[in-house]
């Protein structure tokens, strides 16, 4: 992949940008391979080829920083002296990165805080309204587009100008579904707040996907609710899922970090009559699952709860781990190891994390895995391990 930003010296977010793809991606799997072999060698894992998605064009999130001024605002980084003064903004609304509704829109959606009179916020001075512009692209080229404000004080003109972006959308063929703001008044380091408002009738984006042995699952995804940041991965690993637990075929599922349910409903859509579960910490993200499950008709119960606290009632058939870079800790793989289920499905986006957690399950023995390419241009990937518990 060619980028323009990184020849420039502006932007050096992709690490590897210049290598070839198949390249990153060997150097990727050899790595998963021999964290995994290191814990569990000799183990006897059956690897499939790893999955890789296009280099460009994959990203359905664009994380924008605010900066520039009103009148020409940038979307993209901020760069400067890393000590907090002299920072400016980088913009970065072409970055090949993106799927082409997200690039469409960006250059709409800078016009639109000119014309909102959205003041970036300005780190140094801690003055400005406008921190971030987040954008999500459905497999239907669909948007959620969510403001960043550090208060209200734009709510009125967002709002009065929102049927125009709207038009101005669909003119670039980035229709929007999905438009919120999202409060954080506080000056620190963080995407977003705790707080978000919706202005659009619609509050979710429907993410349809295709392509696995489930057939076609929709799933909801509401402002604050976590997604994988390339859809074709997020296909390719619930359609792997769903193919390597249709042939255990277990009677009960347990999915922990189970987000908008991904994982859960695609294994309830695959095993007809499975009992599956969902836990996740985030009440939106529950209630987006649960709208899909009812939609699909698909028997999955999800609760808000904290995944890292899960005592098994009884022995599931197989316990789902999605957990987020820092792993399942210690305490979370000894409630696996205790409830003692025949299978163990990890989905991991740090194989360092995973390859500690293996530790901290001796029980359970790797027998398939794949590596899924969710970031080409960077070091970081997504495995896929299936464990099962070895016999007494």
């Amino acid at each position: 992949m060619q980028c323009d930003y990184f020849d420039a010296g502006a932007c050096r977010s992709c690490a590897f940008m210049g290598e070839p793809h198949a390249d990153q991606l060997t150097r990727k799997d050899r790595a998963a391979r021999a964290l995994v072999a290191e814990v569990r060698p000799g183990a006897g894992v059956a690897w499939e080829a790893p999955f890789a998605p296009p280099e460009a064009g994959f990203r359905n999130k664009a994380k924008m920083v605010a900066g520039g001024t009103v009148e020409a605002p940038t979307l993209g980084i901020l760069d400067g002296d890393g000590h907090g003064v002299d920072l400016h903004g980088v913009d970065l609304r072409g970055c090949g990165l993106h799927e082409p509704a997200i690039v469409a829109a960006l250059p709409v959606l800078a016009s639109f805080v000119t014309t909102a009179r959205l003041v970036p916020y300005d780190v140094p001075t801690r003055r400005g309204e406008l921190k971030h512009v987040l954008v999500t692209c459905s497999p239907d080229g669909e948007l959620m587009v969510r403001w960043v404000l550090r208060s209200t004080e734009a709510l009125s003109r967002l709002r009065k100008h929102l049927p125009a972006l709207a038009a101005a959308l669909a003119e670039a063929g980035a229709p929007l579904r999905v438009a919120s703001v999202n409060l954080q008044p506080e000056h620190k380091a963080v995407l977003e707040g705790p707080e978000e408002v919706v202005l659009t009738e619609d509050e979710t984006l429907p993410m349809r996907l295709s392509g696995s042995a489930a057939g076609a699952v929709t799933l909801h995804l509401r402002p604050q609710a976590f997604f994988q940041t390339s859809t074709v991965v997020a296909q390719a690993l619930y359609a792997t899922a769903a193919a390597w637990v249709r042939d255990a075929a277990p009677a009960s599922v347990v999915d922990l970090y189970c987000g908008v349910g991904g994982f859960a409903l695609h294994l309830a859509a695959v095993a007809p009559g499975t009992r599956v579960h969902g836990v996740e910490i985030s009440a939106e993200a529950v209630a987006a699952a649960r709208r899909s499950a009812a939609e699909a008709g698909l028997p999955a119960t999800f609760t808000a709860g904290d995944a890292t606290a899960w005592a098994a009632d009884g022995t599931p058939d197989l316990v789902v781990v999605n957990p987020p870079r820092r792993g399942l800790g210690a305490d979370l793989c000894a409630s696996i190891e205790d409830a003692a289920p025949p299978l163990v499905l990890y989905s991991s986006c740090h194989a360092t994390t995973l390859a500690r957690d293996l530790g901290d399950l001796p029980s359970y023995d790797p027998v398939r895995a794949q590596v899924l390419d969710m970031f080409p241009q960077t070091a970081h990937h997504e495995t896929l391990v299936l464990l099962r518990r070895r016999e007494p």
